[in-house]
């Protein structure tokens, strides 16, 4: 709970110690492109963060969890691995975001979601957990602002 501006090296810091951690062979790499602060994708098995992002949502979600930055970055990150963690467990149909329904889109995306968290927090020390199901609820009331 600082008033600091996490650096790039601070995140990617966190980053790779947490994947060391818990023995995850992944990439990670800044974008700061990105328009989420942090975002899995499959196909090259890479983490992709955009420091301002994380700051900006470090910002909108520490004031409700009173968490260090540092701890903050490990939230974010642990349902970033819940992606990786659904993917591998998963074989969820892709195409279907292509081809499919709207609906059918929908739902897949919503189950992905879902498996992302749960997944996520099976890596999430016992000191996190709490804060951890509270940014779940506050990342829903996000994302509906968007």
């Amino acid at each position: 709970m600082n008033d600091k501006l996490l650096y790039i090296w601070d995140i990617e810091e966190i980053i790779k110690n947490t994947l060391e951690e818990h023995k995850l062979d992944m990439n990670y790499e800044i974008n700061n492109q990105l328009p989420a602060p942090m975002s899995y994708n499959v196909s090259t098995n890479t983490i992709k963060f955009n420091y301002l992002q994380i700051n900006g949502y470090i910002a909108n979600i520490n004031f409700k969890i009173k968490q260090t930055d540092e701890d903050c970055v490990k939230l974010i990150l642990y349902h970033q691995l819940g992606y990786y963690l659904d993917f591998k467990k998963n074989k969820h149909d892709l195409r279907t975001l292509l081809y499919g329904g709207d609906e059918e889109k929908a739902q897949l995306l919503s189950q992905i979601e879902e498996n992302a968290w749960e997944y996520g927090r099976t890596l999430v020390p016992e000191k996190l957990l709490n804060s951890y199901d509270k940014v779940r609820g506050i990342d829903k009331m996000l994302i509906k602002n968007y």
